[in-house]
């Protein structure tokens, strides 16, 4: 019986001293406190650093990596320390109260019985400005890592940077969201929405009303980089960030800042407590329309002509992707094939221009997915019509314009994948895609007799040609020193395009990554066109007056490979 009490005691003693952290402990200035850190934030890839406590405010603790704290000198200490001191009155005044009353409290007292949060200061990698870990919501005997605190990580290179309350409150809102969901409701919250409501806080706090510098103005550049990244599919990239930050102020211009509080008080998580704040709010709308209405704003974004295509955030009034431009040759009939990949929930834009006739496009994606496929038709007068492709169960669709390039001058199809609704918890698989473009052309009966003149002269010389290869068994190389013919999107089993990819493929991965070469100049090597244009953009846009890339390869993007293509 004795002994059984001993074991009880030292059961006890050891369960105390493994969770101590959970008992409220009085913190100096200038305790020295060994923290766990993530090795994959760490500039250093450290697992544990130890700091010092250099201030204590109202409800904050500021450590400071000991090393870094002690290589600065009094006077830096002393600028720092203001830095602190104002930092921890504006969370305070503005970021606490503003968040909490909007989303909710953070876990308080906590884990920690402590009603102050820990902020530590640490060397981070140069592209990151905090971070926040579940892991030290729980006791060390569930995860030995934790650090037992409700705690938020900074970078020490942001610590005398204006910047620091933007990230303060981004990290904060994380902690908000785990007591939210974590602790009341027992669920995950998606990633996706889990940053995309921590990163619209500086929205909320106001911060990025000054646009010039501000946190909503460089999402917004990275968007313009790089339009086409799927909003749900986290990586922590800058432009995942970009993405999501878009279609939230859109979410929120439209159907209020309620969206985002009561999908974050629901037990549902992902689109589905987006669906369930809408519903409570009185909307009909669902994640899927908004997110297609998005896509379509993304090209039109003009409040006078109809409030559901635009931003009402001023400083996104200019805010408008540049579509993947189809050029169509102007006269006789053509018809040119592409097939793209995508991800769920990713927009995609393909603007159709030039021809003259009767145009049909025609869409196919693989059975089963639930592609969504908006288009824009702009007739000659600019006035634009939305439109919405039906798709059968084999995921086919067809759209016929007559008159086009006569009455209707461009085309805008606007396709995104809405098949995942859930499970967002690692890379999204791709998925295919494609379409096909043709116009019966309205040519004069001199115009089709002098084609055909020329086809049968084209038919003549490839005979000749080959009766003297095979005479003198002589094969004939591709000539890859230079391009002499103009290129575009919709080529196919192209000799020149190939020739484009190779150089393309040679010039980087900055360029073209992917380095397919297939002579067919579909999406990919558009992008690597324009990509390159733009590198070179004093030679080859400056002198046309643009100042994007059109992946268009016209005389003045020849004249520069070829100038590169012959550099001995």
């Amino acid at each position: 019986m004795k002994f059984s009490i001993i074991k009880k005691i030292i059961f006890v003693a050891i369960f105390l001293l493994l969770s101590g952290a959970n008992i409220a402990k009085a913190a100096n200035v200038g305790d020295i406190v060994n923290f766990n850190v993530d090795k994959g934030f760490d500039a250093g890839s450290k697992t544990q650093i130890t700091s010092t406590l250099v201030k204590t405010g109202a409800k904050l603790y500021f450590y400071v990596e000991k090393p870094w704290w002690d290589s600065q000198t009094q006077a830096k200490q002393a600028e720092i320390l203001t830095d602190l001191d104002n930092l921890s009155k504006e969370f305070d005044n503005n970021i606490y109260p503003i968040l909490t009353s909007t989303f909710g409290s953070e876990w308080n007292p906590g884990i920690d019985k402590d009603s102050r949060i820990t902020v530590l200061f640490e060397s981070m990698n140069s592209t990151e400005g905090g971070y926040f870990r579940e892991t030290d919501e729980y006791d060390k005997l569930q995860l030995p890592n934790s650090n037992q605190r409700e705690m938020l990580y900074l970078s020490v290179f942001h610590i005398d940077n204006p910047d620091a309350k933007i990230i303060l409150g981004h990290e904060f809102m994380h902690l908000i969201t785990f007591n939210q969901k974590n602790k009341i409701f027992g669920v995950e919250e998606d990633t996706w929405l889990n940053e995309a409501r921590a990163d619209y806080s500086s929205t909320i706090l106001k911060y990025d009303n000054s646009y010039d510098g501000s946190n909503l103005q460089q999402r917004v550049k990275d968007f313009i980089e790089n339009p086409l990244d799927s909003i749900t599919d986290w990586t922590g990239t800058k432009y995942d960030y970009a993405s999501l930050s878009m279609f939230v102020h859109y979410l929120i211009d439209y159907y209020g800042i309620n969206i985002l509080t009561d999908s974050l008080k629901s037990k549902s998580v992902g689109i589905e407590s987006i669906n369930y704040a809408l519903q409570k709010s009185g909307s009909r709308d669902n994640f899927a329309k908004i997110f297609t209405n998005w896509t379509i704003v993304l090209v039109i974004n003009n409040c006078s002509q109809n409030t559901e295509y635009c931003y009402s955030n001023e400083n996104l009034d200019d805010l408008r992707v540049s579509p993947t431009l189809i050029f169509l040759p102007l006269t006789g009939s053509s018809s040119l094939s592409a097939t793209n990949v995508t991800k769920n929930w990713a927009g995609n834009w393909q603007k159709i221009i030039g021809g003259s006739g009767n145009l049909k496009l025609n869409f196919s994606s693989l059975a089963g997915l639930n592609f969504q496929v908006p288009y824009i038709l702009y007739d000659k007068d600019n006035n634009y019509s939305v439109k919405f492709l039906s798709l059968g169960d084999n995921g086919k669709g067809e759209i016929n314009i007559q008159d086009f390039g006569i009455n209707y001058k461009s085309l805008v199809i606007i396709p995104s994948l809405q098949t995942k609704i859930s499970g967002f918890d690692g890379s999204d698989l791709i998925y295919p895609y494609s379409f096909t473009v043709s116009i019966t052309g309205k040519d004069s009966q001199t115009n089709q007799t002098l084609i055909q003149k020329l086809l049968a002269q084209i038919d003549y010389l490839k005979a000749q040609i080959a009766k003297l290869q095979s005479q003198q068994g002589i094969i004939i190389q591709q000539n890859c020193s230079q391009i002499n013919n103009d290129l575009y999107f919709g080529m196919r089993n192209n000799n020149d395009v190939k020739c484009l990819q190779e150089f393309l493929k040679n010039q980087g991965a900055d360029i073209y990554p992917e380095g397919y070469v297939t002579g067919n100049f579909a999406g990919l090597t558009q992008q690597a066109v324009i990509k390159f244009q733009e590198k070179y953009a004093s030679d080859i846009l400056a002198p046309v007056g643009l100042q994007k890339g059109s992946g268009y390869v016209g005389i003045h993007t020849r004249t520069k490979i070829n100038q590169i293509l012959n550099i001995k």
